[in-house]
């Protein structure tokens, strides 16, 4: 049986952390950026996380044990 791939996409954009959380950064942060104030791109640098509803399909593509 071969081997199953990861997602190259979602391996890119997603980090696990310690307690098997997902990481993922914040979006409306790459261009268009002086009609924001700076403290609205200030937030969205910082990370955040998944959703607890989006998490499985999030670990399927990554291929992270059920």
């Amino acid at each position: 049986m071969p081997k199953v791939k990861t997602n190259s996409s979602a391996k890119k954009r997603f980090a696990l952390t310690g307690t098997g959380k997902i990481k993922r950064k914040h979006a409306f942060k790459s261009h268009i950026l002086t009609k924001k104030s700076t403290k609205r791109k200030r937030n969205l640098t910082k990370t955040g996380l998944v959703h607890k509803t989006d998490e499985p399909n999030v670990k399927f593509m990554l291929r992270v044990g059920k």
